[in-house]
């Protein structure tokens, strides 16, 4: 193969204009063309073999599809699931200068996990190929925060790709694109950690034009819609390719033969920074997909004698949700999971009653009452005490029962999936799934599991899981089989001849 093409392209931009033209199903030539191989920094270096192969591919899809510029065509959509160090910012660079150079008014979001991996790593890659590449006077790049786009000087507003964050609250950024006559295009770039919200959002840029989508990452979760795309439900929709880093030239061979030794070639570890497949448990995911769906699966458990135990997540933020979660013994299923977002703590006190009183109608007492206390759900608790009823108000970051646990939010989360893989049957619902497998830990100098903080999940672009924390607010301390008399009036008052939390032989 040759390292590149001649590039002694004329002064004149119709006659440049013409050869780029000549790329319009050939991406692959447009990057040999485009670049100065073998000079200055790309001296000695030439597209690795796994991006031939890749571009080369691109080039036949839109070449099978024959956009006329009128009629919309199917969107070529490609899931690249990798190991480290495999080359794959500067291919999504490719992809955009090559898109953006052959098509125009062509219109692009491009995104990654967090904020600092999409500034500093996939449009900072952009840069550096954009000021080696033939056409980079035909456009504006710019990098500050919050103003991260290339355009096309003539018409800034037409032809254009901008960088976006992927958190959920920026999701209409990633609607349709409206590009009928030209294509439409996303980039995503460590494809795991996006939220799901962001990609169902996206395809409503494929219905138009010549749609593109192209997602590439280290495999570290095997649940979520990168995997989907890779080897669930929506594989056959996709051309998927997973790239061990081993394979690839420029990669740093013997570290990464020490990880295999280290760690063991079917470990997750080596799986996801080495092989490039998905692991059998997600990266530090807290708990498993199985267990998860099986608990969705899983047929409600009847006891008449189980306590009535409700789990209250109060939002912190504007952008967070408060989640009332009941639970009857083993049964979160069969009860309605009540979300509000906006409420103040008197609403909030509200809306508990309102569902206490609901079960009390149909003959189930409230036996245990548990409300998050930190940030402004200390003010929830003390309006419900105010009104006669006793919460119990529980600080995440206090001390745990168990040691193993770092506190007491993770120590509620341990007990929730011992739950899970012990009988619980939970609601099927996506928020749900998503906030109990999105959540990743760690440990301790002490070696005790600490959870991933919310703080931390939104940064690398995951909702705060509420549904999961009021859920988990259910095993914050355990609680009695109910006892007759039952354990409150019909005025939702405790009755002191039954203590649910009392120890039972």
């Amino acid at each position: 193969m040759a390292l590149r093409l001649n590039r002694t392209a004329p002064e004149a931009d119709d006659l440049l204009a013409a050869d780029i033209a000549s790329f319009y199903d050939d991406p692959l030539g447009f990057v040999l063309y485009a670049f100065p191989w073998g000079e200055g920094e790309l001296a000695g270096r030439t597209p690795d073999q796994w991006q031939v192969d890749f571009l080369k591919d691109v080039g036949e899809q839109v070449r099978e599809r024959g956009f006329d510029g009128f009629n919309a065509v199917d969107p070529i959509l490609f899931a690249t699931s990798s190991g480290h160090g495999i080359g794959k910012s500067a291919i999504t660079a490719w992809l955009i200068l090559w898109i953006m150079s052959t098509r125009p008014h062509a219109k692009g979001v491009v995104t990654a996990n967090t904020a600092e991996q999409l500034r500093t790593k996939t449009w900072a890659e952009l840069g550096k190929w954009l000021r080696v590449c033939i056409t980079r006077h035909w456009f504006h790049y710019s990098s500050g925060r919050g103003s991260m786009s290339l355009v096309f000087r003539a018409t800034p507003e037409t032809w254009r790709v901008d960088a976006q964050t992927c958190r959920e609250e920026n999701s209409e950024a990633f609607a349709g694109l409206h590009s009928a006559g030209s294509t439409p295009f996303y980039i995503f770039d460590e494809a795991s950690a996006i939220p799901d919200k962001i990609y169902e959002v996206s395809e409503g840029g494929t219905t138009d034009g010549e749609p593109m989508w192209f997602q590439f990452g280290n495999p570290t979760r095997n649940t979520g819609r990168f995997f989907e795309n890779c080897k669930g439900k929506f594989r056959h929709r996709w051309n998927v390719r997973s790239i061990d880093s081993r394979t690839v030239a420029i990669t740093n061979k013997d570290r990464l033969n020490k990880w295999v030794e280290d760690y063991g070639e079917q470990s997750d570890f080596v799986k996801i920074r080495v092989r490039g497949d998905f692991p059998s448990a997600g990266d530090l995911q807290f708990i498993s997909s199985e267990l998860v769906e099986n608990a969705i699966q899983r047929t409600p458990n009847d006891d008449r004698n189980a306590p009535l135990i409700i789990g209250v997540d109060v939002a912190r933020f504007g952008d967070d949700q408060t989640v009332i979660y009941p639970r009857i013994g083993r049964d979160a299923q069969s009860w309605e999971v009540r979300k509000y977002r906006g409420l103040d703590t008197v609403q909030v006190a509200g809306r508990v009653i309102e569902v206490i009183k609901e079960f009390e109608i149909r003959g189930r007492e409230c036996n245990a009452l548990f409300v998050d206390g930190g940030g402004i759900g200390g003010g929830v608790v003390d309006q419900l005490r105010a009104l006669g009823y006793d919460p119990r108000e529980v600080q995440s970051a206090s001390s745990p029962t168990d040691r193993s646990y770092a506190n007491k939010r993770a120590e509620m989360w341990g007990n929730m999936r011992e739950a899970l893989a012990n009988g619980l049957s939970i609601v099927d619902d996506r928020e749900l799934k998503e906030d109990l497998t999105g959540l990743e830990y760690g440990f301790t100098l002490q070696n005790a599991i600490l959870l991933e903080k919310k703080s931390d999940m939104k940064k690398r672009g995951a909702a705060s899981p509420d549904m999961g924390d009021a859920l988990a607010l259910t095993y914050a301390q355990p609680v009695a089989p109910r006892q007759m008399p039952q354990g409150m009036t019909a005025q939702g008052r405790i009755n002191h001849d039954y203590n649910p939390f009392e120890e039972r032989a």
